[in-house]
């Protein structure tokens, strides 16, 4: 799996940057933002195969990126993976009921990561 065009979200840089270079090393084309506004700018201003989304973010929330995107082109029905800390059963159901395809808990594996985006782009691509 690789072309692929990935946006990551993340306020930490750390984690933006370590979710940019194991995405990058798979082959794939990643851009970056450090807030919700900035990610809906990007995601609705050109077609993403994959974004990988913080929730906790200052300003707007990776929940509201999502159902933002869900419900515009072209990022209607691009793979949304979300990436937090928040772990409660709560938090995750919201994720998926905003329209996420996937989440993922901090602490992660990178490996599990890159995994989990490829077989996200694998199945939307097909």
């Amino acid at each position: 799996m690789s072309n692929a065009k990935i946006l990551v979200v993340d306020d930490d840089p750390d984690i933006r940057d370590l979710v940019a270079l194991k995405l990058s090393s798979a082959g794939h084309e990643i851009l970056t933002a450090d807030d919700g506004a900035e990610a809906l700018e990007l995601a609705t201003g050109q077609h993403f195969d994959a974004i990988v989304l913080d929730v906790m973010m200052p300003g707007i929330s990776g929940i509201d990126v999502v159902k933002s995107l869900r419900g515009s082109e072209p990022a209607i029905q691009t793979p949304i993976l979300l990436l937090t800390a928040r772990n409660q059963e709560r938090d995750i159901e919201a994720g998926f009921a905003a329209g996420a395809d996937d989440y993922v808990v901090k602490p992660f594996s990178p490996r599990e990561l890159q995994t989990r985006v490829n077989v996200l782009i694998t199945r939307s691509r097909y």
